[in-house]
């Protein structure tokens, strides 16, 4: 654990591309406001004093549900102390913490959280079926959300917010994710690299294959990443599913690391340890205003997909009402406008909310040059799909290896 919480992972996190577990928990004054509440990561919260009206403003008459955490008390204080300190080390660059530090100060709910990677999040609601140990799914690409709703594992809800988003496939129909952004998938190239070996960037995906860039290309592991299983969705989708998976063989020739997240080689491809990286562009954005200005973003001529970054409520979650304001206030100009201060630059999906200013220095980051994407497949064959990737690199002698990080 402790190695875990000290990793690179966590010491150099962007959690607006990671995906986030939310344990929401809440009391008013006229519970016993003597009980503490203890989060599913141990950190001790005393009861609230006040519980916004804002509740009933977005729920109605839904009654203030109140929970004994008595059940998550095995955590001991060593890692509750480690946790906390983690938080602190995090609350300069973690746009997570802005946003629940606006939840809070908006409804007077406490919040606590932990970032998972999207398939993390998956596996750990799926042990915990009917029991999970929070109540929020916030973040990362919606292709795991629609396995976990097709799975049983999140419960739907019809916010009363949705009404403001721009397009039918931000949400799911039946109310278990909400869209909160989109991301382009594309390459982030070292431009200094490529011309210090004489390279020219690639253009499509075609192009990746080719036998000079073997070793120069990242991209995150699909056994951890939501990244990574769009991009096997994406060539299935493209390719259709027997030419995708031999593309994909190919590809892993030229790829020198799976990294666990899926906003792993864009950290990568500004200091030069990664020369290509396969992932969400806004990640790149982010890198160049850090001042990584070598960096280059491409969108595949031969066509690529998105993301939909999502929120959803866990079912079986101890705390729903809470849940369902945080969903309400996710699809809020209160949450998505923080973007630029938060060093988020996905573009938005409802329409009563701005754009992140800084978007504009990238005009070549244009939405619509995305293919169709498949979502109803997508939410049926993804495992499938992830599964037959994984046996075509065996059956290649390809099979997975310590390239595949899942730390």
């Amino acid at each position: 654990m402790k190695r875990f919480l000290h990793s690179d992972s966590f010491r150099y996190l962007l959690v607006v591309v990671a995906v986030v577990l939310l344990g929401v928990f809440f009391a008013t004054l006229s519970h016993n406001a003597s009980s503490p509440l203890t989060t599913a990561v141990g950190t001790v919260f005393s009861p609230l004093q006040r519980l916004s009206a804002a509740i009933a403003d977005q729920l109605g008459d839904l009654p203030v549900a109140f929970a004994s955490a008595s059940r998550y008390k095995a955590e001991n204080d060593e890692l509750r102390g480690e946790l906390e300190e983690y938080r602190r080390k995090l609350a300069d660059y973690d746009e997570m913490k802005k946003k629940i530090d606006s939840y809070e100060e908006l409804y007077g709910i406490k919040v606590d959280y932990q970032r998972l990677s999207t398939g993390e999040v998956q596996m750990k609601i799926a042990e915990e079926k009917g029991s999970p140990s929070g109540d929020v799914w916030f973040g990362g690409t919606n292709d795991p959300y629609n396995e976990a709703a097709k799975d049983g594992l999140l419960e739907a809800y019809e916010a009363q917010n949705a009404v403001h988003l721009l397009k039918p496939y931000y949400r799911d129909p039946d109310g278990y994710w909400y869209g909160i952004y989109q991301g382009i998938l594309g390459f982030m190239v070292n431009k200094e690299e490529l011309a210090r070996l004489n390279l020219e960037a690639p253009k499509t995906w075609d192009d990746l294959l080719k036998p000079e860039y073997k070793g120069l290309i990242w991209l995150s592991n699909p056994n951890t990443a939501g990244t990574a299983k769009l991009v096997i969705n994406t060539m299935v989708q493209m390719k259709g599913h027997d030419e995708a998976m031999k593309y994909l063989v190919e590809l892993d020739k030229n790829i020198a690391q799976y990294t666990k997240s899926g906003s792993g080689p864009s950290k990568k491809v500004g200091p030069g340890e990664c020369t290509i990286g396969i992932g969400f562009l806004h990640d790149g954005v982010y890198q160049i205003l850090q001042g990584y200005d070598n960096i280059g973003l491409i969108i595949p001529e031969d066509g690529t997909s998105y993301e939909v970054g999502s929120t959803a409520i866990f079912e079986g979650a101890a705390h729903p009402n809470a849940a369902k304001l945080w969903i309400e206030f996710a699809l809020s100009p209160d949450c998505v406008e923080q973007a630029d201060d938060a060093g988020s630059y996905q573009f938005l999906v409802i329409d009563n909310a701005e754009m992140p200013a800084a978007l504009a220095a990238f005009p070549e980051l244009d939405p619509t040059k995305t293919i169709d994407y498949d979502f109803a497949d997508a939410k049926e064959n993804t495992s499938k799909y992830v599964e037959d990737y994984f046996n075509a690199l065996k059956e290649a002698g390809a099979e997975a290896d310590d390239r595949f990080k899942t730390e």
